[in-house]
């Protein structure tokens, strides 16, 4: 069944096998892209995660199809993840960004490596380059997401970049 299908039967008789579907089929990129913009902290994108499923289901019978499910559920978690950093923000004024690989010294798995890096960095160049470069989303899918401006999105993604870039080459070798 289609993404489409599968909410339409979701909202006529509630099954919840069917809830489950959706839920599977979507969950484990969810997951992803929080725990991503969230930095890493992993019950943050729990938190954001379960907000959004909530907020999905109340609002399934507003979705007009004009994206993809998943981008709007992306949307619907972008906006989760945002009123949790804005909470946790008030809670700790000053952002804690810990230098790559601090904690555990160097990594020999290049995909932590790199998740590493990505984790560190400020909160708007990370969110930028999640979302357009892993994610895949164009600079104006982005800029609305995170209400900026496009330039905006252009800028911080090239700062992101070159921090990104900066990190790998301050000896921090990633193996081949």
């Amino acid at each position: 069944m289609t993404d489409r299908e599968l909410v339409e039967h979701f909202l006529e008789t509630r099954d919840e096998n069917t809830f489950k579907q959706i839920y599977r089929r979507h969950t484990s990129a969810l997951y992803l892209l929080a725990l991503r913009l969230n930095g890493g902290a992993e019950s943050d994108a729990q938190d954001a995660l379960q907000e959004t499923w909530i907020r999905a289901c109340r609002k399934f019978a507003d979705f007009n199809w004009n994206s993809k499910l998943r981008t709007w559920l992306s949307g619907i978690l972008i906006n989760c993840v945002r009123e949790i950093y804005k909470k946790d923000r008030k809670k700790n004024e000053t952002e804690l960004v810990d230098s790559v690989f601090s904690r555990n010294g160097y990594q020999t798995n290049k995909d932590f490596d790199l998740e590493k890096i990505i984790q560190n960095l400020p909160s708007g160049y990370r969110k930028v380059l999640v979302l357009h470069d892993i994610e895949g989303y164009t600079h104006e899918e982005t800029s609305n997401f995170l209400e900026i401006s496009i330039g905006t999105s252009k800028s911080q993604l090239y700062h992101a970049r070159k921090s990104v870039r900066n990190s790998l080459s301050k000896g921090q070798e990633i193996e081949r």
